[in-house]
């Protein structure tokens, strides 16, 4: 019964029905089932199998009009009707439990079973650190060191790191999407979205622009221009000055320190809940791509000496930003750190469990399914993960696919033994609780019958207004108080707080208990949960007979908290957090800064909390006698008091926000680097800058021929390229290879001899490659055919459309596809069409990337190797390949004792990056979300895409897709995504809602690919409406015909062209 502390309302209501005897005994009828279950006890029944998992609001409110009633049979018939609900919800209840059951059984099935392939793959080179399967020891979830957070005996050690720094210019990019953030006077509280983790971002934000070492470091958020909220949510910039300017600070640059960057997406008047930002973030990542490339030019100048600087290290906040710093990462190609703050299953678990709504009804309500797919994709994407507890890790991160702590820790087991993991790969988790700044604090070292010791500034300051307030309700205000900051819910467990300070008479002699449980005016406008919490304090209070022993004011001001610390510790006094699972604990720190003793939780955060400091004790949250006894040492023994007073104040730097961002920079520093692969030149507006010239590109190009083979052997065309092709691959490969040698050698032979001529033809010749860099507009060609052959009319009806600009050159295109260039090959060839119609050609659903030759007699493709570097990020290579032909093969077709396989190897037309294989069957294939789950389950990492109508699967690298390719031709070639248009059909391949989004525009061909298998998306995780913004003035869909009339209508109501 102690849990259920806080609902004595519950109890007292299934009394009055026991109450009732006879009255309820003499319906038959609506008492029958009563009596049957003879010793039912419908408040045991009650409590232990509803309330648990129930939000019991609308009970309690029905109990209280009930018992308001004046007619005793109308109250009494009132009353049955509730025990009626009661045994209903607790079936409903068990029910639940059931499907929870199942789901968690599945889980542990799907789980071993990855582990089991994984580790047979691994089987020949274990080690004895890597058979064991418990979970007992989760050392490899964080520090090496078993998650103790390392500690440092004096500020000397602080500077001799600082000192290690010196000469490091850092730029650092910190993404949090949600929420009103600003510098100074947050509105914390103000909605669900502006909380806690706002204030986090920020106060990290500043604390890492003052670290040596650190030049620069930027918090991307939303830019709000909107009559809602305060104009200053809608600056573009702000600085963020350094709390304390006599900290670590490196010299001072023209761009240094933290700054706020608003990044306008979405609606630009609205300000909108976090659940409705889905559509809009591929929006944002254009948007803060672009500002990352200009500020890393602006670095370059600064620090860089002319060369770009890139961010060390790029940090998603929670599931939006996750996703966004997933894109960002993969786009510039930079390591990605991750914190969820809170996660999408530990939510979608317990609103489960709780009943109230149904998995659609949560879905639509919170788009829990897409913030779980972008967590999953933040675990694919993020070198570490950074959690403030070990609970998380092991309660919270380990419910997803991407994150298994027993194949961890074999893979770490593999790494430090340097034996290969066959492409498996696991984020590292790092425990780095939350800073705080103490450099303001000043424990208390007074006490009740003396002052504290001189303060010269201060000598005879008044006692602050909320000491007096506490005081009055004292009958000795001298005793030692014991504190609890917490808000009147359930999950606070302050009841038994109250109760085991009522039945320890030995306690209540020696202190006095303190409840500061939020602000209020009138307990009738709280609401019903915190309100039934709070009258059963009273109660208690009333009960225990506690007058003259407990305080619970009624209101406080956050600014008085630290004064509220002081007085219990100058009372000599205990701070209690006795919450059932306290995820962090940040008050215990705010009170141990104080030189406050804790008693605890058990659960969750408070015991790394405690492992650090070493100033308390803890307890189990559901024994009442264990809170009392605790309480009572602590407070009895005055040498133990005196005793975790110092421990707490010698260690709590370590909760300080300069070892928080140490330890912050020393995971950085332990990340692989990585940038672009490619040297840029600085101005590329001038007419012969080096970036114009064609040195630099043909050097890419020479690199790119010497690779070329490397990339032909890639799609392994031995017999045909595509079921189009007939006998000659062999013959074109060796063409293509000897082409693009001679091709290369011959351009670079005449740049030596003529070097660079105003005169060239800037249309056709080689004076800037590739073409697409000089384009004032560009198409993207991104229609998902079942076959090549299918492309050719659509194809032509938007080169009809465009006719006048695409002849005059001012517009370029590029055909974005799943088919392999051998295809696109025949799809030119049949076509009548020359590949330099085309500026680029993005294959293999975005896993390669071609350019057009500007020597038409030569190869007609050129290679971009770089784009290869870029996107081979925790590529799983020869084992990933292993697994999806084990797994290919275990989807088969019975059919009486035969049995037909439905997804095979397409080695012919698979590439280094590309892994393809045939669909023989679409309606026995399983969803993709199936295969991505099944790949993290056993640590691989890709990208897995239903293209060409569900008749083909593609696997390629993870953080590689069509729409990235986009980013990557502006990253490298400043082709600007928002003169982008991308033409795409009414759906396609699974990849279909990266290509909707962004700043550049999309037209959708009305007609076109309206037959694609709905399947597809059916399928899917979270529905596709939850992703595509429905309203951007950026998506427009032509007429019905589609012609090329309504194709040049389209691209002028986007104002691509002008109209006539």
């Amino acid at each position: 019964m102690t849990n259920m502390a806080g609902n004595d309302w519950i109890n007292s209501y299934l009394e009055a029905i026991l109450d009732v005897g006879p009255g309820l005994q003499d319906d038959a009828k609506s008492s029958l089932l009563l009596r049957e279950r003879g010793r039912f006890s419908p408040t045991r029944y009650f409590v232990e199998q509803v309330i648990t998992g129930f939000d019991e609001t609308d009970l309690h409110r029905t109990w209280v009009r009930a018992s308001a009633t004046r007619s005793p049979q109308e109250r009494n018939t009132r009353l049955e009707n509730m025990c009626w609900r009661i045994w209903n919800l607790a079936r409903q209840k068990k029910q639940l439990e059931g499907e929870e059951a199942q789901r968690m059984a599945k889980r542990r099935l799907e789980r071993e079973r990855g582990r089991r392939e994984a580790t047979a793959d691994m089987s020949e080179d274990l080690s004895e650190g890597e058979k064991g399967d418990t979970v007992s020891d989760l050392s490899a979830h964080g520090d090496s060191n078993r998650g103790r957070l390392p500690r440092i005996s004096s500020a000397e050690t602080m500077e001799a790191w600082a000192s290690q720094q010196k000469g490091k210019k850092l730029y650092i990019v910190l993404i949090s999407l949600h929420g009103l953030i600003r510098g100074e006077n947050m509105e914390l509280g103000r909605d669900s979205d502006t909380g806690g983790q706002v204030k986090y971002v920020v106060e990290l934000a500043r604390a890492l622009g003052s670290m040596p070492g650190v030049y620069r470091v930027d918090l991307l958020t939303r830019q709000v221009s909107s009559s809602e909220v305060d104009w200053s949510y809608g600056e573009p910039t702000e600085m963020l000055p350094p709390r304390n300017s006599d900290g670590l600070t490196d010299e001072i640059g023209e761009s240094s320190g933290a700054y706020i960057i608003r990044i306008p997406f979405g609606p630009r008047d609205k300000y909108i809940p976090k659940e409705l930002l889905w559509p809009y973030i591929p929006e944002f990542v254009d948007g803060a791509l672009n500002h990352i490339i200009q500020m890393s030019k602006v670095l370059g100048e600064q620090i860089g000496g002319g060369h770009p600087v890139w961010p060390v290290a790029i940090h998603g906040h929670y599931a939006d930003a996750g996703d966004a710093a997933a894109l960002l990462s993969g786009s510039l190609n930079v390591p990605m750190l991750f914190t969820g703050h809170s996660l999408g299953r530990d939510k979608l678990e317990q609103l489960l469990r709780q009943g109230r709504l149904s998995r659609d009804e949560i879905n639509s309500t919170y788009k829990i399914m897409r913030r779980i797919e972008a967590e999953e994709l933040a675990l694919d994407a993020s070198e570490i993960v950074i959690t403030s507890t070990r609970q998380e890790i092991e309660q919270q991160w380990r419910l997803y696919d991407g994150f298994d702590p027993v194949l961890e820790r074999k893979l770490r087991a593999r790494i430090r033994r340097n034996v290969s993991c066959y492409g498996r790969i696991m984020p590292r988790m790092a425990v780095i609780p939350p800073g705080m700044e103490f450099h303001h604090i000043v424990p208390h070292e007074g006490d009740m019958d003396g002052e504290a010791e001189g303060n010269e500034d201060q000598p005879t300051s008044p006692d602050p207004l909320i000491w007096s307030e506490i005081m009055r309700y004292f009958t000795n205000p001298r005793k030692p108080m014991i504190l609890a900051l917490a808000r009147p819910d359930p999950k606070k467990n302050l009841t038994t707080l109250v109760k085991a300070f009522g039945e320890c008479r030995p306690l209540r002699e020696l202190a006095n208990l303190t409840l500061i449980m939020g602000n209020r005016d009138d307990i009738d406008e709280m609401s019903s949960t915190n309100a039934s919490v709070l009258l059963s304090i009273i109660k208690l209070i009333d009960k225990y007979d506690l007058y003259g022993q407990v305080a619970y004011p009624k209101h406080h001001k956050q600014c008085e908290v630290p004064d509220i610390y002081r007085l219990a510790a100058k009372t000599k006094g205990v701070f209690i957090n006795p919450a059932f699972i306290e995820p962090f604990g940040l008050t215990l720190i705010e009170a141990a800064a104080y030189g406050l003793p804790i008693v605890a939780t058990k659960n969750g955060g408070p015991v790394d909390i405690h492992r650090v400091l070493d100033n308390g004790l803890l307890v189990d949250p559901h024994d009442q006698q264990s809170i009392a006894d605790a309480l009572l040492k602590l407070v009895a023994d005055k040498q133990l008091w005196a005793k975790c007073r110092q421990n707490g104040l010698k260690n709590i730097h370590l909760f300080s926000w300069p070892e928080h961002c140490r330890n912050y920079l020393s995971r950085i520093a332990s990340c692989k680097p990585r940038q672009p692969g490619w040297q840029r030149g600085d101005n590329e507006n001038e007419e012969n800058s080096e970036s114009d010239s064609p040195s630099d590109s043909l050097r890419d190009i020479q690199d790119i021929s010497l690779n070329l083979k490397f990339s032909l052997d890639g799609e392994n065309n031995e017999g045909n390229g595509s079921t189009d092709y007939s006998g000659e691959s062999g013959d074109r490969k060796t063409k293509l290879e000897n082409a693009v040698l001679a091709w290369s050698k011959g351009v670079l032979k005449g740049t030596q001899k003529t070097g660079l001529t105003d005169k060239a033809d800037q249309n056709s010749g080689p004076g800037k490659f590739p073409a697409v860099r000089r384009r004032k507009h560009i198409i993207v060609i991104a229609v998902d055919f079942d076959a090549v052959s299918d492309l050719f009319e659509t194809t032509r009806k938007i080169f009809d459309a465009v006719e006048k600009e695409r002849l005059e050159g001012s517009i370029g295109f590029i055909l974005a596809t799943s088919f392999t260039l051998s295809e696109i090959h025949y799809f030119l060839v049949s076509g009548g069409l020359s590949p330099t119609e085309f500026d680029a050609f993005i294959c293999n659903s975005g896993s390669d990337l071609y350019y057009s030759s500007p020597n038409a007699e030569g190869n007609p493709f050129v290679i971009d190797l770089y784009y290869h570097s870029h996107i081979e990020y925790r590529w799983g290579g020869e084992g990933l390949r292993k697994t999806l032909v084990r797994w290919a093969g275990s989807i088969t077709d019975k059919k009486g004792e035969s049995e037909e396989q439905i997804v095979t190897d397409d080695e012919k037309i698979s590439t280094n990056y590309c892994y393809a294989f045939k669909v023989r069957k679409q309606g026995k294939v399983p969803p993709v979300r199936e295969i991505r789950k099944v790949m993290r389950i056993q640590a691989l990492r890709c990208h897995v895409i239903y293209c060409q109508n569900g008749n083909k699967i593609n696997v390629i690298p993870v953080l590689a897709s069509r729409s990235q390719a986009l980013r990557y031709l502006y990253l490298r070639w400043g082709v600007d995504l928002s003169k982008m248009v991308v033409f795409v059909g009414e759906s396609g391949d699974t990849d279909y809602e990266g290509l909707l989004g962004g700043i550049h525009k999309s037209i959708i061909l009305k007609g076109v690919c309206s037959s694609v298998n709905n399947q597809l998306h059916a399928n899917r995780s979270y529905p596709l409406s939850d992703v595509l913004p429905v309203n951007s003035p950026n998506i427009v869909q032509t007429g019905e015909e589609c012609s090329p009339a309504d194709v040049r209508t389209s691209l002028e109501n986007l104002g691509v062209l002008k109209a006539p």
